[in-house]
């Protein structure tokens, strides 16, 4: 074999290994980003704090019909599974006005923290969201596990909630 087809045959094998770890890899390798949150009631949450939780992230605004739509869906989530470990954060987008988000959270009557990203902060390090809503699972170590741009399926994103709760009972 010549020099020049063993270089392309490793290049090859090369690319091919590399296609093949991103097709079996977990897609939750990332870890989630540690920035602190302006919440609307004035504190701060730290991202990192919610490590030993399952944490729903999810990027809105008071002008996408499909946020609004989820909204009571999210919080019969926290209602049901804040219990038990459950922590869901609404990130307001950097262009909606805070008296929209405040009226809004207070006629759908929220019960879970919503932080307003005025200099668009955690858009940036969650890796640029543009569009609402997207959606981000963080398991109980950190790691993003799942993410949704649009509208989620309720049940299938409770059933993995529900498993990272069970294996944090377990130590799993």
């Amino acid at each position: 074999m010549k020099t020049k087809d063993i270089l392309i045959t490793l290049f090859a094998i090369l690319i091919l290994s590399s296609i093949a770890y991103l097709w079996v890899a977990p897609s939750g390798a990332q870890k989630a980003p540690d920035i602190t949150l302006q919440l609307i009631d004035g504190k701060k949450l730290q991202l990192s704090s919610l490590k030993n939780k399952p944490v729903l992230i999810t990027f809105w605004a008071t002008s996408c019909p499909g946020c609004i739509k989820e909204m009571p869906h999210l919080i019969e989530l926290y209602e049901e599974l804040h219990p038990k470990g459950l922590e869901i954060i609404g990130i307001a987008m950097p262009y909606d006005r805070p008296d929209y988000v405040m009226e809004m959270i207070k006629r759908k009557k929220v019960p879970y923290p919503i932080a307003l990203d005025l200099k668009g902060e955690a858009i940036r390090a969650f890796g640029n969201v543009s569009l609402t809503p997207t959606t981000f699972l963080i398991d109980n170590k950190g790691k993003i596990v799942k993410k949704k741009i649009g509208e989620m399926k309720m049940a299938a994103w409770k059933s993995r909630i529900i498993s990272i709760l069970n294996k944090g009972k377990t130590g799993a």
